[in-house]
């Protein structure tokens, strides 16, 4: 668990790190530099999911191990897919990262939403469901590793 405590806010007790995959960590199918060592480092205070429509069919080829669960959802009301994972999951105990269209409902359920800004944009219904925005996955991986970043940022 990931304990973060924001002065004026909240304490967050985070569990598990939700992760969109093309767009957030990958960019044309691609896992971004560092991103998977990154999430192994998070994989000992938080549980590790990628949830994708796996747009270019790479997401199990690029994410295996045994840190990380990937579903692979269905073509159709994809918001509502992952923001039912993130239920499943305990909305509370979740940081979900994302950018597309489909993210915004996981984003605004979850304890903590991460928009992200990267090559492919980033959704403005998402933007605005996030409680934070960054312009690099590697940055907000930092941030989490490093969670007086996100302090400096959520405090009142």
């Amino acid at each position: 668990m990931l304990q973060i405590e924001i002065p004026g806010n909240q304490t967050l007790q985070l569990q598990h790190l939700v992760l969109d995959y093309n767009g957030t960590i990958a960019c044309d199918g691609t896992v971004k530099p560092n991103v998977l060592s990154k999430l192994q480092e998070l994989s000992e205070q938080l549980q590790v999911h990628v949830i994708t429509a796996d747009t270019h069919g790479s997401v199990h080829a690029a994410c295996s191990g045994n840190f990380i669960q990937i579903t692979v959802i269905g073509q159709r009301d994809q918001d509502r897919q992952k923001k039912a994972y993130v239920d499943q999951l305990g909305a509370e105990g979740c940081v979900a990262i994302g950018n597309g269209l489909n993210d915004a409902l996981m984003l605004e359920d979850a304890a903590l939403g991460v928009a992200l800004i990267q090559e492919e944009g980033c959704a403005t219904k998402t933007l605005i469901a996030s409680d934070l925005s960054f312009s690099s996955i590697e940055d907000v991986l930092d941030s989490l590793l490093k969670p007086k970043r996100i302090i400096a940022s959520l405090r009142n």
